[in-house]
């Protein structure tokens, strides 16, 4: 198993010890050696919590490749005394889970429990997955399923209300040195690189701790009296290092000028700083993101179509790869640097959320409220309220803040792009209200 993680080094002189998969030869036997997740795993977190008590239930572990799924789902069957079991959505059928279940409910009536793990659960359809419903409600399982895809959209409901989903998040780089130490005890010799080299190493792991090893593994094997540096590095694996540092401060400052040239409205200079993140390294995805962000914060309903462009530069890029994808997000960088700029609605939402803050325990005025029940009907629920629709020009006018509470002014659309004319139909609503007294 290619895992990532904290252990000691391994003792067993058998020749078998030298070819096994780094990963699989440092693999933790114990859960507090476990590299990474300590929000989950620490004594307050959500595992830690039901092993201190001794009661776990079903789990969805969700979270990017080489973070520890399945480490941690067999510690958590050696910690409470389950019978590991092990199957991939990818290989299993109907025919293969009523084996399991059956051999499952066999050790329950022997008096042991069983953890299945169930790899790459979201890839399981819908039938499948209700498979598993009556084997955990009675006990016969106890399910650990993994998966990297959001379980709101990929599993049942029913399966999402009989287990937990716990989160994962990627690895730290602090992480990867610590992963990357055990295993220069577990091999008994340093890494041959530069410091730098070393670091540009873990930053190519990019958070995960089996790209890491493998990589790891690759750069010991080397044979070399001498340092190895970064281009030298880059050139032996065919990957590209990052040529500065993705968390640290230049990483920061180059986001910060691509961000600053697109709402300064200069396609040249917001080009040239996606480019040098783009040369230094930088994942595409995350400067999708980024960019995608400045049109929702920059030019917002200034120009509706530009968070649109930005949505398809992101999956032109995710269908088309590196180096044609970048293209589209080059493109998507021009479109924003020249699309007419407004926060309006940015400012409107955070007002909004402080105002939400101040007045929470507020309830909607009476009157649009529904009212589904008779006892509701006698408090008032729904009394007078007017149909839009029926109203003059389709608008009543009436009140749909906390009855009480001073209307605030929130958005405030500027004179620009397709905000001067949703100012031209606010201001039309707002003369009308005044005149109707909402």
């Amino acid at each position: 198993m290619a895992d990532l993680f904290d252990t000691a080094p391994s003792t067993d002189p058998s020749p078998s010890s030298a070819v096994r998969p780094l990963a699989d030869r440092i693999r933790p036997m114990r859960m507090a050696d476990v590299i990474g997740q300590r929000m989950i795993l620490g004594p307050d977190g959500p595992l830690g919590s039901m092993l201190l008590a001794g009661s776990l239930s079903s789990l969805i572990l969700w979270g990017p490749p080489g973070v520890g799924k399945t480490t941690i789902a067999r510690l958590l069957a050696d910690e409470t005394d389950l019978v590991f079991v092990q199957i991939s959505a990818i290989f299993t059928g109907v025919p293969d889970l009523r084996k399991v279940f059956e051999a499952a409910r066999l050790r329950r009536d022997q008096g042991r429990g069983t953890l299945l793990f169930v790899d790459e659960i979201h890839r399981f359809n819908k039938a499948q997955q209700d498979s598993f419903l009556p084997h955990m409600e009675d006990g016969t399982i106890l399910l650990v399923g993994a998966t990297t895809e959001n379980p709101s959209f990929e599993l049942n409901a029913a399966l999402m209300s009989r287990a937990q989903v716990i989160v994962l998040e990627r690895l730290s780089l602090a992480d990867l040195e610590r992963l990357a130490q055990r295993a220069e005890k577990e091999l008994g010799r340093k890494l041959p690189l530069t410091p730098h080299a070393r670091e540009a190493l873990l930053e190519m792991a990019d958070g995960d701790g089996r790209a890491a090893l493998n990589l790891i593994e690759q750069v010991a094997a080397w044979k070399t009296d001498q340092p190895v540096d970064v281009p030298a590095m880059a050139q032996r694996l065919m990957r590209r290092a990052a040529k500065y540092d993705k968390s640290g401060d230049e990483h920061f400052n180059l986001i910060s000028a691509l961000h600053k040239s697109v709402r300064g409205s200069d396609p040249d200079a917001a080009l040239y700083w996606l480019a040098r993140m783009l040369e230094g390294g930088e994942d595409p995805r995350y400067l999708a993101r980024r960019i995608t962000r400045m049109a929702v914060e920059d030019i917002g309903l200034a120009d509706p179509a530009a968070a649109r462009h930005c949505l398809d530069a992101w999956a032109m890029y995710e269908r088309l790869g590196s180096p044609e994808g970048e293209l589209a997000l080059g493109q998507a960088v021009i479109y924003l640097a020249l699309a007419p700029k407004s926060n309006a609605g940015y400012a409107a939402y955070k007002a909004a959320r402080a105002e939400a803050r101040r007045t929470g325990s507020l309830m909607p005025p009476a009157h649009i409220l529904n009212a589904p029940t008779r006892m509701m009907k006698d408090q008032g629920y729904g009394a007078g309220y007017a149909y839009d629709h029926d109203a003059e020009d389709g608008f009543s006018g009436q009140n749909y803040f906390p009855d009480g509470m001073k209307r605030p002014v929130l958005y405030t659309p500027v004179e620009r792009g397709f905000e001067r004319e949703l100012k031209k139909r606010l201001d039309w609503f707002v003369g009308q209200r005044l005149k109707r007294g909402g």
